[in-house]
């Protein structure tokens, strides 16, 4: 279908675009407070400021209904955050009350005002599931400003917000106003769902709250690179989103948001470089690789070693009796060193190279000096020290093997008498 500009586009895409980058920066925060379903509470908590709005002023101006809005989810944090503090009451359990208790009545609210004369016009069930469509001019200023507000607070706090969100102990032992910062964050938190509930609705704001933050986090280790990631594929999506309703006949905006959030935070999880389930899997399974390649170099210099003779050939069938290796799996693994030339035929089986020689030598050194250094400090047993030397051989890099080895005196030898070869500078 053709995508026709028109004045409602243009409202809905300003409206979807800046909920999407608040969004995404207040709901960082609450992620990373692991308090992603607030967002959602506060949401159902909104519902009878709504009604009530509407009954007090028989208006449906943006402004009244925001403010009632606001008034009854700030009602809800606040009553949440009085029944975690002053009972047992866990946080979710606390969640779950606010949720029920405010969103029944915002429900019963809507039902009078249904029954009233004017009530089927009123147009209140928007604000449960959302309805993008009906945003005037008006709506967009309020939801700007709001924005606004949002942003500056949030610069105006950045280094209190993120201290409450890491380490809120830490900071009260520094004489932060802790309690206050919590009640400020979620009074902010309350102002975004709040701006969102004629875009997406009750039903949809914990989404645009809690995706673009989940999925800004794969991507990041920094607090600011998170927000402004947040920021950019909440608004990313919510135009997109809009652009998509628009396009696509009665389709909503708002699942379409979420729809299009949701697809990049899936993407994120997959591909992100450090925590992307993709990327893990290769680097799990390269490392299973180097530990396999490690610990098959380390048994032919260690049967080597035994003979007396480093460049005597040695036989499949020694080399499966070491760690029950299967043939299929010590050839491939024969075969992955002699693609490096660590290892080379020789009559009856292989043999180490010179270089394979080399790089055998030092995970063997990694290993024996680690057996010693369990033995000495920890003082272990010598016959307890072998297994967890061979789990920590492949995560020593050379640096740390050589100051290990200059913190236990440069020894020759391990706990078992056998020698420990020297380091590749030696």
């Amino acid at each position: 279908m053709e995508l026709e500009w028109t004045s409602t586009l243009r409202n809905v895409l300003l409206g979807a675009t800046l909920l999407g980058a608040v969004s995404g920066l207040v709901g960082s925060f609450a992620l990373l407070r692991r308090q992603s379903l607030l967002g959602d509470a506060l949401a159902h908590a909104a519902l009878p400021g709504v009604g009530l709005a509407f009954l007090l002023t028989g208006s449906k101006h943006p402004l009244p209904i925001l403010l009632g809005a606001t008034v009854a989810g700030v009602l809800g944090a606040l009553f949440m955050l009085a029944v975690v503090r002053g009972s047992r009451i866990k946080t979710d359990s606390a969640m779950g009350i606010v949720l029920s208790v405010f969103f029944g009545a915002g429900i019963v609210l809507m039902t009078v005002i249904q029954r009233m004369p004017q009530g089927n016009k009123a147009g209140l069930d928007q604000f449960l599931f959302g309805q993008a469509a009906t945003m005037l001019p008006r709506d967009v200023v309020v939801m700007a400003v709001l924005a606004v507000v949002v942003l500056v607070v949030v610069l105006g706090l950045y280094k209190e917000f993120k201290l409450l969100s890491f380490d809120p102990e830490f900071g009260a032992s520094l004489g932060q106003p802790v309690r206050v910062l919590e009640i400020a964050l979620t009074v902010l938190l309350v102002v975004v769902v709040v701006v969102g509930l004629q875009m997406v609705g009750v039903i949809l704001m914990v989404a645009a709250l809690v995706v673009p933050a989940a999925a800004a986090r794969q991507w990041t280790e920094r607090l600011g690179t998170m927000l402004v990631l947040a920021a950019v594929i909440g608004a990313g999506s919510g135009a997109s989103g809009a652009v998509v309703s628009a396009a696509v006949e009665k389709m909503p905006t708002g699942p379409s948001i979420v729809i299009i959030s949701s697809t990049l935070m899936v993407l994120s999880l997959l591909l992100a470089p450090q925590r992307g389930i993709l990327w893990r899997g290769l680097r799990a399974r390269r490392l299973a690789r180097r530990i396999r390649r490690e610990h098959l170099l380390k048994d032919l210099y260690v049967l080597g070693e035994r003979t007396g003779d480093p460049t005597q050939a040695l036989s499949p069938a020694a080399l499966m009796g070491v760690r029950g290796t299967g043939g299929r799996t010590l050839d491939r693994g024969l075969r992955r060193l002699q693609r490096r030339g660590w290892v080379e035929p020789a009559e009856g089986g292989v043999r180490l190279s010179g270089e394979g020689r080399v790089e055998a030598a030092q995970v063997v050194r990694k290993h024996r000096l680690w057996e010693l250094y369990l033995s000495r400090r920890l003082e272990l047993a010598g016959d307890h020290v072998h297994r967890p030397a061979e789990d920590m051989e492949h995560a020593l890099s050379d640096e740390a093997v050589d100051a290990l080895a200059e913190r236990l005196g440069n020894p020759t030898e391990d706990p078992h008498g056998q020698p420990i070869p020297p380091g590749r500078a030696a």
